[in-house]
């Protein structure tokens, strides 16, 4: 039976006069997920299922893609369910309004128009992820009895943030958890389609507690994204400045403005200058320093001290050559910027009418939705993360720490990632340690994505350094211990001098010529991290190692390893990556075994003068698609 697309090309025709050239990756979403998972459900099921995306690369116009072909498939009535904002759900609300104009769209005061029409046409409720709002929904459905041997099929957009039960150690369901199960339910079947760029939490949910999917389809972004790749790649990003850890600097009560905070605010200028030149009507600076409140009001302050500071200054002795250096920086990347004269004379003007404004975004700020015009710098913490846009946010500057940094958490904070940017004039600032913590949250989400589009949900690993959590403590099992994931180089920047001479000893009669491995037993490589120290347990903990490389063993998956030596070299300290090119590649060649990785270096200059001497650094790559479980302790 030929089925009519009555819902779905409507929506492709509305959505291409808005955005032109999107309907054909939406389309291949729906060849994916329609024949498979929708078009032969049971109607006897709860089924979960989840659609991976990348941070702000679409995920709405898929999403509505999806029901569109779903009210098409025959299902009568959605939820689709947004983070607990406000302005986040009026904005989807628009959205749906805009684009799905077949469909009856009900908002969260919508009680009225969902009894009146019921199902003549397909309806779909939008909603906060709140707990009055789904108690207040639950009894509307529940009344209506419209899921009376109907399906419901219910999308959880950011479905990692707040459907997940947070009281799973305590034998207790949290609220939002607890409404969700319960509208679930309240049809006899049904579809939940979890919708998230940061699924780490939903892919460790253990098979018992509901919530995990059953299956996964990734779909990648369209032309012109800018992500991961473009700023955190190993080889390095044109797009970084690294700057000194300025936390301490920046949130103390002088009127002081440090070199790197100062570089951003000058880099910003000017990429606002040409953006406006070329009649562009918005251009965005975010800064993230802290959680802190009080972070934020000091930074803020700051800024608008040295942007006073820039008006009142002498302009051919102070401002101009500031400016000018930003200029150059920017010229490297953009070559057809506009003239160095022409944004001297645009900033001065736009001090002068003070155009550029500065805005504190965090939960005691009364921000207003502003940043879609003008020119803005924009201060605030936990606000500037989950589901907020920023247009053109061309420049930023990042110094939040964490003890325990969680990889979803830090992931969400990449506001800059998205389409309407120009590489060109991208600029982040941010210190070294951090660079290295996104680097490896890149890495680790690569090779993710790789596996979901390879085995979909068989074998999927998650591998973090020492130190970094995959997400929240509370909504993980404590019987499901967290994954480690091979498929991921893994360097320690600190290593230190100890047993340089036993190490000699162990690997005197290994092949160390450019392009030669070592086949040996996991045991060599036991012995040999077992020699392997470091300055800093954060940065490399060999016995988070070993234990994965007993698990190996234990499991009788793999007895056999890979050792590479190279003697030599003459690395800097703190390097952003460890391996050369050729080496690492060569590592790839094993996907199935652990790889440990040994340059001898010589520590000799280049920022090693203060503990000079030779030492080991050491890389590892567990094998792929094992899943090494690690408590959070």
């Amino acid at each position: 039976m030929v089925r009519t697309q009555i819902h779905f090309d409507n929506y492709i025709h509305t959505l291409e006069q808005i955005v032109p050239g999107i309907s054909n990756s939406i389309k291949e979403t729906i060849d994916e997920i329609v024949p498979t998972h929708i078009r032969d459900f049971s109607y006897r099921e709860h089924l979960t299922g989840l659609l991976l995306g990348n941070i702000q690369s679409g995920k709405t116009s898929q999403l509505f893609g999806i029901i569109a072909a779903a009210a098409d498939e025959g299902f009568p009535i959605f939820l689709l369910l947004t983070s607990d904002n406000i302005k986040l759900q009026e904005q989807t609300y628009q959205r749906a309004l805009q684009t799905l104009t077949t469909f009856n769209i009900c908002g969260e005061d919508d009680d009225i128009p969902f009894f009146r029409y019921g199902l003549k046409k397909p309806t779909l409720v939008i909603l906060k992820k709140n707990t009055n709002v789904l108690r207040t929904w639950k009894n509307h459905i529940s009344s209506s009895k419209f899921c009376q041997a109907r399906p419901l099929f219910i999308v959880d957009d950011e479905a990692d943030n707040a459907s997940l039960n947070t009281l799973v150690n305590k034998a207790d369901r949290s609220t939002i958890n607890r409404h969700l199960d319960e509208i679930k339910n309240l049809a006899s079947s049904s579809i939940y389609l979890q919708v998230t760029a940061t699924p780490q939490a939903v892919l460790l949910q253990s098979s018992i507690s509901g919530w995990q999917p059953s299956f996964v389809y990734y779909f990648p972004p369209g032309a012109g994204y800018i992500g991961g790749d473009f700023f955190y790649a190993e080889h390095g990003s044109y797009a970084i400045r690294t700057t000194d850890d300025e936390l301490d600097e920046i949130k103390n009560d002088s009127d002081y403005i440090s070199e790197g905070l100062k570089q951003a605010t000058l880099s910003f200028l000017v990429a606002s200058a040409h953006i406006f030149l070329n009649n562009g009507h918005v251009c965005n600076f975010l800064i993230h320093p802290s959680m802190k409140i009080k972070d934020h009001e000091s930074v803020a302050d700051k800024i608008a001290g040295f942007l006073n500071t820039m008006l009142y200054g002498d302009p051919k002795t102070e401002i101009f050559p500031q400016i000018e250096e930003a200029w150059k920086d920017l010229q490297r990347t953009k070559p057809d910027i506009k003239p160095l004269q022409d944004v001297k004379l645009f900033i001065s003007d736009a001090l002068q009418k003070m155009d550029f404004k500065i805005l504190v975004m965090n939960s005691k700020s009364d921000y207003k939705n502003n940043k879609d015009e003008g020119m803005n710098i924009i201060v605030g913490g936990n606000s500037l993360g989950r589901g907020v846009t920023f247009p053109a946010l061309q420049t930023a500057y990042y110094t939040r720490r964490s003890k325990t940094p969680q990889a979803d958490t830090f992931w969400q904070h990449c506001r800059m990632f998205g389409y309407d940017r120009d590489p060109g004039l991208m600029r982040i600032y941010m210190p070294n340690f951090l660079l290295k913590l996104f680097i490896s949250l890149n890495l680790s989400n690569s090779t993710l994505l790789n596996q979901v589009v390879d085995t979909g949900l068989d074998k999927i690993s998650l591998l973090y350094p020492k130190g970094i959590k995959p997400t929240r403590k509370n909504v993980l099992d404590n019987d499901i211990l967290n994954i480690i994931v091979g498929g991921v180089d893994i360097f320690s920047s600190y290593p230190a001098k100890n047993n340089v001479s036993k190490i000699d000893t162990m690997v005197d009669g290994f092949d160390d010529s450019t392009g030669s491995i070592n086949e040996v037993t996991l045991d060599i490589i036991v012995e040999l991290l077992e020699q392997l120290k470091t300055e800093n347990d954060v940065d490399w903990d060999h016995q988070s190692f070993l234990n994965c490389v007993y698990t190996i063993k234990a499991e009788n998956k793999e007895n056999e390893g890979i050792v590479i030596i190279r003697k030599g070299r003459d690395l800097k300290r703190f390097p952003r990556t460890m391996l050369s090119p050729d080496d690492r590649k060569l590592g790839r060649v094993f996907p199935s075994k652990t790889v440990l990785t040994l340059y001898r270096i010589k520590g000799e200059g280049k920022g090693w003068q203060s503990d000079p001497g030779p030492r080991w650094m050491s890389n590892i790559r567990l094998p792929e698609g094992i899943n090494f479980y690690n408590s959070d302790d």
